[in-house]
């Protein structure tokens, strides 16, 4: 097995897909308006982009996470980035806006970057040195969300079409790279049932939180997702409405944010992986991210904005710890159909909290009360703590 470069074009590939995310962001508002013409439809459609994503990634994730055990890694990647590169292209050339749903709904449909990745990791890499591993995943997906918007609005300046030609070019890019240097992690297992039971999603979820030790992890997970998608989804309309910041302000936070939590996964959570283990080193994560949601919410000035997402930055070793501890809980024949599970049910948190976070936030403002979203937030963060304290060690 040729590790390393397995490994490097892992990081590269998780490196493009948030890239390309980023790159298209600053300019999708303006396409769903030059596509609906008016600015309360944009705003509909691009939910409904969103939406259709995630339900369709939900879906068919746990049928990849099989495919990716009978056939192997590397094929299901390789379509899977292929998709995403397809998917950008209908963005650039689509000329209606309910065929640019269809596409990106496809798109959502072969989303299996993150579970093949994280199978792939688990097959690499030796248990003592899965957290590193993952870390350095989570580095390059948040040093790609850096870089990405900065792209994007550099290139959406000269034409609002132009980042998604860009995001495909990386992407199809991506595919060629891999076609060339990626090994095989494991030789696929034809026994792996390929049925419409074992395909189908809520049977798959349910089939993993019936065991013991992954059931905790997986719902850990989940009340994780919840309250780390409540965060993305209101974080930015909190400090506007708190501390009147402009979308300058805004942007340099996040991406600084982003930034110091990319350094801090590839330099510092590996080695405190492995000087605390897998299970303390999550509790602990999930721990900082709780206080972090928590104290936000009665935030009244900036600088406690920023000493609270220095805090979720150290928080960030429990997402390494976290998978690593859910990757040796689960046996080397099924890691693509347990983590195919885990991303269906993270799928699930993705299309239904933005929209239920964005309700709840309109109905705190009546109030008077915006930090009251992230009080909730720092309850799913708590529980998910629990959940990990009540697991059996690795």
């Amino acid at each position: 097995m040729r590790r390393a470069p397995a490994l490097s074009f892992l990081l590269v590939t998780v490196f493009i897909d948030m890239l390309g995310l980023g790159i298209v962001v600053p300019v999708v508002p303006a396409l769903m308006l030059d596509l609906t013409g008016r600015a309360a439809d944009a705003a509909t459609w691009s939910g409904l982009l969103g939406s259709s994503f995630g339900l369709l990634q939900f879906l068919t994730a746990p049928l990849l996470g099989r495919l990716a055990d009978r056939y192997g890694r590397r094929p299901v990647l390789l379509v899977a980035l292929a998709g995403l590169g397809v998917d950008w292209l209908a963005h650039a050339l689509t000329p209606t806006v309910t065929l640019l749903v269809a596409f990106h709904a496809l798109a959502g449909a072969f989303a299996g970057t993150t579970t093949v990745v994280n199978a792939y990791v688990a097959d690499v890499t030796p248990p003592e040195r899965r957290a590193g591993a993952f870390a350095l995943v989570g580095s390059a997906f948040g040093l790609g969300f850096v870089a990405g918007p900065l792209l994007g609005g550099a290139l959406g300046s000269v034409d609002p079409r132009l980042p998604f030609y860009a995001a495909a070019g990386l992407a199809f890019a991506n595919v060629a790279y891999g076609w060339r240097v990626l090994p095989e992690s494991r030789p696929g297992d034809r026994t792996t049932a390929l049925s419409l039971r074992a395909a189908n999603p809520f049977t798959a979820i349910k089939t993993v939180l019936r065991r013991p030790v992954l059931g905790r992890l997986v719902a850990a997970r989940f009340c994780a997702d919840v309250a780390r998608m409540t965060h993305q989804a209101i974080w930015t309309f909190f400090v506007t409405h708190q501390f009147a910041w402009g979308t300058a302000h805004v942007g340099v936070t996040m991406s600084v944010g982003a930034l110091a939590g990319a350094v801090f996964q590839a330099r510092a959570v590996g080695p405190i992986v492995r000087r605390l283990g897998d299970r303390n080193a999550a509790v602990l994560g999930s721990l900082c991210g709780a206080i972090a949601l928590g104290a936000t919410a009665f935030a009244t000035t900036p600088a406690a904005i920023y000493l609270l997402q220095a805090v979720g930055v150290v928080g960030g070793v429990g997402v390494a710890a976290a998978q690593s501890w859910l990757s040796r809980a689960t046996g080397s024949d099924e890691q693509g159909a347990v983590n195919g599970a885990v991303t269906g049910v993270g799928a699930v948190a993705e299309t239904a909290v933005p929209v239920l976070a964005g309700a709840a936030f309109a109905w705190s403002l009546s109030y008077a009360a915006p930090g009251a979203v992230f009080a909730g937030a720092a309850a799913f963060a708590t529980l998910s703590t629990a959940l990990l304290i009540g697991s059996r060690r690795p």
